[in-house]
């Protein structure tokens, strides 16, 4: 694993020992028994939230249902390490933890279709290969597909602070393309749980031109689009070779639009970067955004 490869840039110490440390603590307030996985992390805040909502609802079955389960219980939904979701519209739930909808799994959870697990699958080979495994294996264990969409059209993804693990997107038939677009928020994951497990806070008054929202940006959405859209452009370039036909041209334009992006934001990266004070995630971020730039 050379110094500044994909495994390098995600293997940064602390995390892994936040996150079973977070476990040990919804398992402790659940009084359930939960493993050390990251999928079990990205499970309990699950349970941890469902177990919330049932008892503003008074609902007793399913509370009981919210502490008592564990992975174990669920490896019916699972493919491996990740659980893959098809949740429908219908059942996305909106409340105050969220601005935008999100799906909590429950005792009425289906598994997805076989042609989903088959396109994650896909999709997960696809990131291993270009060395994106272990990020989404740590940071994107449970998979929500939402809506699926034409090549031409807008696709969306987003990811929860409070549903660390989980990540929710749009897809199409390529899992070239799913794959960067689970990369891309399992590395708002990873800075989530990489900026808690190391104790930086970063001043909410400070902003910087974003020129992915074209508008000015705290100093944390400012460096979340910048790490999460370098990770996405070190994976195209490296699967742009193998892919042909039609999603081609369609990562080709990522490329194009990101390099136009990272030109507006270079500027002013070095100074967002001395408010982290943790070296080994600052170098990170820097090192990421230094090899996407580099390689355009």
């Amino acid at each position: 694993m050379s110094a500044h490869s994909p495994e390098a840039l995600v293997a940064l110490g602390g995390i892994a020992g936040h996150q079973r440390q977070r476990t040990n603590r919804i398992a402790s307030v659940l009084g359930s028994r939960l493993g050390s996985s990251p999928l079990d992390y990205a499970v309990a805040h699950h349970l941890l939230e469902g177990a919330e909502h049932m008892a503003r609802a008074r609902d007793a079955d399913r509370l009981a249902w919210y502490r008592c389960t564990t992975v174990r219980d669920l490896t019916h939904l699972s493919a491996g390490p990740h659980i893959v979701l098809s949740p429908r519209p219908a059942e996305l739930l909106c409340s105050e933890i969220s601005e935008t909808a999100y799906y909590l799994v429950g005792p009425d959870t289906i598994p997805a279709p076989p042609e989903a697990h088959g396109l994650v699958r896909a999709a997960l080979a696809s990131a291993t290969e270009h060395g994106f495994g272990t990020l989404l294996t740590q940071h994107a264990p449970v998979i929500c597909l939402l809506n699926r969409r034409r090549l031409d059209e807008t696709l969306h993804s987003w990811a929860l602070t409070r549903l660390p693990g989980t990540v929710f997107t749009d897809y199409t038939a390529h899992p070239e393309v799913l794959a960067r677009d689970l990369i891309h928020e399992a590395a708002h994951n990873w800075l989530n749980d990489a900026l808690t497990a190391h104790d930086v806070s970063l001043p909410t008054d400070v902003t910087f031109f974003s020129p992915w929202r074209g508008t000015p940006r705290p100093i944390y959405g400012f460096l979340h689009a910048c790490w999460a859209f370098s990770l996405t452009v070190l994976y195209v370039r490296r699967t742009r070779h193998s892919v042909t036909g039609p999603v081609a041209p369609f990562l080709d334009a990522h490329l194009r639009q990101q390099e136009d992006q990272f030109a507006s934001a270079l500027d002013s990266l070095a100074e967002a970067l001395s408010y982290v004070s943790a070296d080994a995630l600052r170098d990170r971020v820097s090192h990421a955004v230094s090899k996407a730039v580099d390689s355009a």
